[in-house]
């Protein structure tokens, strides 16, 4: 399968990163944070100096993942100023996923509403009224623009955010009727949160097309504690979990790219000893 890395999980000095990444033979960058900038606040001249760099390391780009719509609310609404921010770095990073040929670009949900919907009772007393309804809304602009730039747009299934699971990726896909435009990056590890069992439960969510990008880490999510600890690959809630996902991602002929996000450190602040401790296991399942 099409091995990579989230860059800036080994260093946002990016010479660096592809340099590690020739050591241990990965392929695909994904680039989210480089040098001191997020992507899309890069000028003209640095993205000619990424582009340099990625081509004379020969590593395409898998995904450019800025953090589109993260921190919003359901009281914000498109057009207002913060959607309209959003929406103009949006335009920003599709013009860097051009310029570095990136087949795809990542967007992020507003802040989580804890129960969306309910039953026998709940729909009145506990549901967050009118928060999912919010949401396609606020998505809406941004499908219709990558539409227009020829990009494919991944939402990010995340720990704090609307869209935390594979069941609600895919129902915000289905709701914008744009499963041809918008598909999910799947963060089996940040589904933890929500309780949702990777595999098979969220897989199989998002079998038959919905599936564009994947990121891999190993985590132990204590909900009622209100903590989340990083682990090595296999000694968290997802170890028993990576095997069966890969099998099914083999069998059922995925073609995208899954990154290994290098989120975890032993205990030194040393991201890049994170991402060497646990690359082994990271590409002895995957790939």
């Amino acid at each position: 399968m099409k091995l990579g890395v989230i860059t800036d999980g080994i260093s946002r000095d990016l010479a660096h990163a592809l340099d590690v990444m020739d050591e241990f033979d990965l392929e695909y960058a994904e680039l989210q944070f480089v040098w001191d900038k997020e992507v899309g606040d890069h000028t003209r001249e640095e993205t000619g100096r990424i582009k340099a760099l990625l081509e004379a390391h020969g590593k395409p780009v898998s995904c450019l993942s800025r953090h589109i719509f993260a921190g919003m609310t359901t009281a914000n609404r498109p057009g207002d100023e913060l959607h309209t921010r959003h929406m103009d770095a949006l335009k920003r990073v599709i013009y860097m996923a051009h310029a570095l040929s990136s087949p795809l670009v990542r967007i992020m949900t507003s802040k989580k509403e804890q129960i969306l919907w309910g039953h026998h009772g709940a729909e009145v007393w506990n549901v967050a009224k009118g928060a999912w309804d919010a949401l396609p809304p606020l998505i809406a602009p941004a499908v219709e623009l990558a539409k227009a730039e020829g990009v494919t747009l991944v939402v990010e299934t995340g720990n704090g955010t609307m869209v935390n699971s594979s069941y609600t990726a895919r129902k915000l896909i289905d709701d914008l009727d744009a499963k041809d435009v918008l598909k999910v990056l799947w963060d089996p590890a940040n589904n933890c949160w929500c309780h949702e069992t990777a595999y098979p439960d969220g897989y199989e969510e998002l079998r038959g097309g919905y599936l564009g990008h994947i990121h891999i880490k190993d985590v132990h999510a204590d909900t009622p504690r209100a903590t989340l600890e990083v682990r090595p690959m296999g000694e968290g809630q997802l170890g028993d979990q990576f095997d069966p996902i890969a099998q099914a991602l083999r069998s059922d002929g995925y073609a995208g790219a899954i990154s290994y996000e290098s989120v975890y450190h032993p205990g030194n602040g040393d991201f890049e000893a994170g991402f060497r401790q646990n690359i082994g296991a990271f590409k002895r399942i995957f790939g």
